[in-house]
Parts: structure tokens; C-alpha cells; sequence
């Protein structure tokens, strides 16, 4: 009997199969889980969806790494410390949206990269302008800042050293850079603090060429004063609150997370040690119908979250942390601290 190469692949690789005659919710090999332990440290960064993998992992009992933690008695409770840029992600960074912010931050950490400005005003008080949201109230001097940030520093250094999993979240290609020296910032200036300055600040939207050497750049350093440590990518499935490209934001949009999921699947095939789980394909594809967005159909609701967990601690990752979160464990997730709303304001 004729053969062809699809006779004998398994029904996950057609359409039909796999998506047409199967319900949304019982959806199944969507990837094949990294081995990971409990003794295992895991690190994360990236846009705001990249709390709910660090907050489910910890849930579960992995070694999560936190090294900035909010000092004994300072916060009422775990919201105000977030405000403050504490229990968010691994160290207190805030987002790091861009993979250029990502390799700059790490350049900087070892001393490779020394920022041009670093510090922001608004109201006479003074904010680290790389990280300027961990700070709702400023600093009463510039200098207070500047060793704010060397401490900080110390901590990235730190945990790039001894993690054994860095998951980082992809989420934008558009950023506002400074036209002195390149420096790529998490917000515009004049969003959070700081004044926009057209002749000092230029808007980029990274291409995939640049995108992929960011990342690549990032990871050989990384090896270098890490060679254990393994990679683990994912695509934010949250849309652009807002886009500086001149185009309408759903074009803008799909343009950014076409170009990340693009690089992030090609990285994760071309570099030693790297995954990529697919949690931007789950939630805002078709066939799930939006469903797993809120009304404003831009931020996703916990059953999107929980449906992700779902797959994420799937195979050997169930084995080792227990199955996905229930919906009243989903509801103990804290509000995600994202810079971007920022530009929502008015």
C-alpha cells in the first residue's frame, strides 16, 4: 500500500483531529515538558503574564528564587509590597518587556554596560528610570538612587549565577530608547516619571534580526558565568495597551507577537538547553474563541490562567509538582503589576 509521510504521524498533527472533533478544554500534547525538580531554581522575568508561571511554580513547592524580598515588617500586605516592586518576579527589576532591556540589564549586572541615565524626576522626588515603577514615591536624592540600584544590581548578579531555569516572557517589540547611548526603558518617559524629550529619546520597534541577536547575546553571557543554567521562553498573550508605530493597534499587535513567537520557537530550537511553551497559542488563538479574555478583551481572566497552569504541569511536570491549580487556588493569584497600564492614564 501507498505510503506518505503524514500515514503515520499521531493525531495531534492534524487539524481535524487535534482541534475540529476534540473540545476546546480536553486539548492535550501541546508540548513536551522540560524535565525540572523541586531542587531546581527557577527564575523569571519578562512582560506582566510571566508572574503567573512564578506564582504557580511556587505554589507547587519549586524552588522559586525571590532575592529582593520586601524587608520584615515594612508592608500590611502582599499587595502593598507589589506595589513596591517586591514578590513579583525573582529580583525587583519590574518588567522587562524587550529582550533589549533584558541584555542591557544583564550587561549592566556584570559590569559590561554602564547606562548613561539612569535616574528620572517628577515632582521633586527621584526614580530609577530602568525600573522606574518599583518606586511609587521616589527617592528624596539622586544618589539615593544610584546606590538603590547597586544594591539591585548585586542581587541580579546573584541570581544569574546560581539559577538553574531562567523563564522569561516575551512581550513587546516596541520601546523608547535614549538617542545618547541606546539605553532601552520599560516605560516613556513622562508615563511614570521623568520628561519626554524628543531629542533625547527615540522610539524603536525591534525587528526579528535584532530581537534574535538580543536574546542570543544574552544567552551566551549568560552561560558564560552560568553554564548550568537552562531556558525556558514564553510569548505574552496579552495585546499592546497602546502602540507608538503609527498603526492601528490590532495591526501593531499582531506584528509584535508574530515576530516574538517567531523568534522565541526559533531560539528554542537553535539554542542548547532552551524551551518554549506555548501559552500565547493557547490563549489567543481562534479555535479558543476569546474566551479566556476579560470584556476589555485585551487582559486574561482566570479561567484563561488556570487553563494555561493546566498544560504547563502536564506530563513530567505533573509528576513532579501535582496537577494544575483548582479555580479556587487560580483566585489566590495577586494582581499582576504591569508598567504598560501606565500609559492608559490620564
Amino acid at each position: 500500500m501507498a505510503t506518505n509521510p503524514y500515514s503515520k504521524l499521531a493525531p495531534r498533527a492534524f487539524w481535524r483531529a487535534a482541534i475540529s472533533d476534540t473540545h476546546y478544554a480536553e486539548l492535550s500534547d501541546l508540548w513536551e515538558p522540560l524535565p525540572l525538580s523541586r531542587q531546581d531554581r527557577i527564575a523569571t522575568a519578562g512582560s506582566c503574564f510571566a508572574q503567573h508561571i512564578g506564582n504557580n511554580l511556587a505554589r507547587r513547592g519549586a524552588a522559586f528564587m525571590d532575592l529582593e524580598p520586601p524587608p520584615p515588617g515594612l508592608f500590611a500586605s502582599l499587595a502593598d509590597a507589589r506595589r513596591f516592586g517586591y514578590r513579583v518576579y525573582s529580583c525587583r527589576y519590574g518588567n522587562i518587556y524587550t529582550t533589549r532591556q533584558l541584555v542591557q540589564l544583564f550587561d549592566e549586572a556584570f559590569g559590561r554596560r554602564v547606562p548613561a541615565e539612569v535616574v528620572w524626576q517628577r515632582e521633586g522626588r527621584f526614580y530609577d528610570a530602568l525600573r522606574p515603577s518599583v518606586d511609587p514615591v521616589g527617592q528624596a536624592s539622586a544618589d539615593q538612587v544610584l546606590r538603590l540600584r547597586q544594591g539591585h544590581l548585586a542581587r541580579v548578579r546573584e541570581m544569574f549565577e546560581t539559577l538553574d531555569l531562567f523563564v522569561f516572557t516575551f512581550g513587546l517589540t516596541e520601546a523608547w530608547l535614549s538617542r545618547e547611548d541606546g539605553s532601552s526603558f520599560p516605560t516613556a518617559p513622562g508615563t511614570i516619571c521623568g520628561e519626554f524629550d524628543a531629542a533625547r529619546y527615540e522610539f524603536r520597534n525591534f525587528s526579528y534580526p535584532e530581537i534574535a541577536d538580543d536574546m542570543t547575546r544574552f544567552w551566551t553571557g549568560l552561560r558564560e558565568v552560568n553554564p548550568r543554567a537552562r531556558l525556558l521562553m514564553t510569548v505574552s498573550p496579552v495585546p499592546l495597551t497602546a502602540t507608538a508605530s503609527g498603526q492601528h493597534v490590532l495591526v501593531a499587535t499582531t506584528y509584535s507577537k508574530s515576530t516574538l513567537r517567531a523568534v522565541a520557537g526559533d531560539l528554542a530550537k537553535q539554542l542548547p538547553e532552551a524551551w518554549y511553551f506555548p501559552s500565547y497559542e493557547i490563549i489567543s488563538s481562534h479555535p479558543s474563541r476569546g474566551m479566556f479574555y476579560d470584556p476589555n478583551l485585551r487582559t486574561v481572566n482566570e479561567f484563561g490562567v488556570n487553563y494555561v497552569m493546566t498544560h504547563f504541569f502536564s506530563g513530567k511536570l505533573a509528576q513532579e509538582f501535582g496537577a494544575a491549580a483548582t479555580a479556587a487556588a487560580a483566585d489566590e493569584d495577586p494582581e499582576l503589576v504591569c508598567d504598560e497600564e501606565a500609559l492608559e492614564r490620564k
